[in-house]
């Protein structure tokens, strides 16, 4: 199947991760939007940190569960690949030619950037607009999976009872997003160079967000799960115990000093390595605030001090904050951990494209 599936009607955003589903209806009515049912259901798998490596049945269990709790009627769904598992790369084209002539095109000069044979891949193109300096031909961005990364997905959810009616690609996911974003300034997000770093469980990404449009993204081994791991170990706790007692509280007293500070730092530190590979390849850009999302982003005071250490305006990132709530929704449960739903807001939004 191709990553781009135009023609679909409402769709089920399901946003697997490395340690949970999150399972998300959204409706529009005008030009609002309104959270129908969220669910979120964690579950134990590999110890990989790779999100490309999936045990199959047990997300395909979770997204049961996810459904029957969310009481969906909604059968189509879209779920996205790590931006790590995918291609990408921008190639300029006449305007004058048709969308089959682009494909063989596409198909001709792929080949030689892709690693693999196109018979691997699941791929897709989608026209971005004028090129900038010759208003006679058009960018055409072109994006590839390995067949094994976007088949593990479509399988999870067709044992779910689900259909895949978009495969997106996180990064871009992360895109739409972007416009649910409240104005944290006086000047506009989308004239501004913006940074999101996306602490998640396992993983963390540095997005750059230049007028709107993503301009670079990195990924890394780094999330909470090695804070959760370090409770365990120091205090002789199992892993859903210290889990538990990270978000809740009631560790012991020297846990902030010894063991949340220490990993806040390492956050900074991390977050200061993606943002100087982008300035060193970036120069003539400025970062003129940096938005802090995903699970980490909940850690009380971190805000604080990664924009102490970076001298940039940081704020928390809430999509929520212009959407309405359906009334089975309790707010204060889906505001929480607003900051870990940019990705599942932006796969929600592809029921509106």
């Amino acid at each position: 199947m191709s990553l781009f599936n135009r023609n679909h009607k409402s769709v089920l955003s399901i946003d697997i991760s490395t340690v949970a589903v999150k399972l998300l209806e959204m409706s529009k009515t005008g030009n609002r939007y309104r959270i129908e049912s969220f669910t979120s259901i964690p579950f134990i798998q590999s110890t990989s940190t790779e999100t490309t490596v999936v045990n199959v049945n047990v997300i395909a269990e979770a997204i049961k569960l996810a459904l029957t709790r969310s009481q969906s009627k909604l059968k189509q769904a879209t779920v996205a690949v790590s931006g790590s598992a995918v291609i990408t790369k921008i190639f300029t084209m006449p305007a004058s030619l048709t969308e089959e002539d682009i494909e063989s095109q596409i198909m001709i000069e792929a080949d030689q950037y892709v690693p693999y044979s196109l018979d691997e891949l699941n791929f897709d193109f989608e026209v971005q607009g004028v090129n900038s300096n010759n208003h006679e031909m058009v960018d055409v961005l072109f994006v590839a999976s390995r067949r094994e990364n976007v088949d593990e997905r479509v399988e999870a959810l067709a044992k779910a009872g689900l259909k895949a009616s978009i495969v997106d690609v996180e990064t871009f996911a992360m895109e739409n997003a972007f416009s649910l974003l409240p104005e944290y300034s006086d000047h506009p997000l989308d004239i501004q160079t913006v940074a999101v770093a996306d602490i998640g469980a396992t993983l963390s990404s540095l997005t750059i967000f230049h007028r709107g449009r993503v301009v670079y993204t990195r990924e890394q081994e780094f999330g909470g799960r090695q804070l959760t791991e370090e409770i365990q170990h120091r205090y002789g706790l199992s892993f859903e115990e210290a889990e538990f007692k990270k978000i809740q509280g009631g560790l012991p007293e020297n846990y902030q000093m010894d063991i949340l500070e220490p990993f806040k730092r390492a956050m900074v530190q991390q977050i200061q390595r993606s943002l100087q590979f982008f300035i060193s390849s970036n120069t003539n850009k400025e970062i003129n605030c940096l938005v802090l999302a995903g699970g980490c982003a909940s850690i009380k005071s971190v805000d604080k001090l990664i924009e102490h250490n970076l001298s940039v305006p940081v704020y928390i990132a809430n999509p929520l904050i212009n959407l309405s709530l359906s009334n089975k929704i309790k707010p204060e449960t889906l505001y929480n951990i607003a900051p870990a739903l940019m990705i599942t807001c932006g796969l929600a939004l592809r029921s509106f494209d």
